[in-house]
């Protein structure tokens, strides 16, 4: 493990922003901390959350796939992607870092793989940061993830005046080397302590042992017919707020737009399972109602990926959802309304 004085902080993300291109936490124009290119002045924010996550770095919101000419009946293909320069980002969460392996299992292990998510996922390099002060929406825990010790290329801390840093990677351990003038081998003494007291303020937040143990692939008809969804889904707007500030929704739809003189191009965009022409087959929406599509926005969350995905959950309890819907329903929510007419029977 080595260690940086906090105060030199600075002189690191110059070190590696001089190299290429680098990307902290900072505050924006709206008082939210969100990941944006560090320049030389750029003040880490020291906020718990970004606003929104750093899957966009890997999943951007548009991205352009493909480009045609088209000439008469000859038609020319035209692949726009360059080959990406290295990055790094700096200050990922636990609760971020564990998404990267969710969207991972469907985009990298799956066949075929996207070979446009892969070729960003080969270029980043993952700088975590250990929480020191998990706040009430907070519920990383629920899902084993161990917001003291992140995962990621390097792992890192913020603790007594210093950070702390630990390779975990072949990416990690070359990030450590090209700033190893600046750091010094520590033990890791300090990093002990802040995680056992950190530890014991994540077992006091509100949802830290929220209960899972009724959502499973079992009772999957049971829960997709509980009466539960009938109240929830009520106050829904549809606006998508949850899917688009979420770490783990990768959903996505693909649009051509005519550019004019025979020019085509082709452009993958995010999308939410929250919206009326979602999926559209045969020009038809299979989920007609709110009701229907809420459910399945919770239900692939909550039962349809663990069943694909070893019972691993698609939620990583980051808690942007609670904190961004504008009627306050959100995955606990859902939980817990239908922990409490004990799945499903009333």
């Amino acid at each position: 493990m080595f260690s940086l004085p906090e105060e030199k902080i600075n002189d690191l993300f110059e070190c590696i922003g001089s190299q290429q291109p680098l990307y902290i936490p900072q505050m924006n124009t709206s008082g939210n901390s969100d990941f944006k290119i560090w320049t030389k002045g750029a003040k880490l924010s020291k906020a718990l959350k970004t606003i929104r996550s750093a899957k966009d770095f890997f999943f951007p919101k548009t991205e352009h796939m493909v480009s045609m000419k088209i000439e008469g009946k000859n038609v020319s293909v035209e692949d726009p992607r360059k080959e990406l320069e290295d990055f790094v980002i700096f200050g990922v969460r636990a609760c971020d870092a564990a998404s990267f392996k969710i969207v991972d299992d469907v985009y990298l292990n799956m066949t075929p793989v996207d070979s446009y998510y892969k070729n960003r996922r080969d270029h980043g390099t993952v700088i975590t940061l250990a929480c020191t002060a998990p706040v009430d929406t907070c519920f990383c825990s629920t899902y084993g993830i161990d917001a003291t010790n992140p995962a990621g290329d390097v792992s890192s801390w913020l603790s007594e005046g210093k950070y702390y840093f630990r390779a975990n990677t072949e990416k990690g351990e070359a990030f450590v080397k090209k700033v190893s003038s600046l750091l010094s081998e520590s033990d890791e003494t300090a990093v002990e302590k802040q995680q056992k007291e950190v530890k014991g303020k994540i077992e006091k937040l509100p949802f830290a042992h929220l209960d899972l143990s009724k959502w499973n692939g079992k009772d999957m008809l049971k829960i997709f017919n509980s009466k539960v969804w009938d109240d929830l889904y009520q106050t829904c707007l549809g606006c998508g707020t949850c899917t688009y500030i979420c770490p783990t929704c990768m959903c996505f739809d693909v649009r051509d737009f005519d550019t004019g003189n025979g020019n085509i191009k082709q452009f993958r965009c995010w999308d939410s399972c929250m919206y009326s022409d979602f999926t559209q087959m045969a020009a038809e929406n299979p989920r007609h109602t709110q009701k229907e599509r809420f459910r399945q926005r919770f239900m692939h969350k909550l039962v349809y990926y663990p069943m694909a995905h070893e019972d691993n959950f698609q939620c990583v309890g980051c808690g942007r959802c609670l904190e961004s819907c504008p009627i306050h329903m959100n995955i606990v929510k859902v939980i817990k309304s239908y922990n409490e007419i004990d799945g499903g029977n009333e």
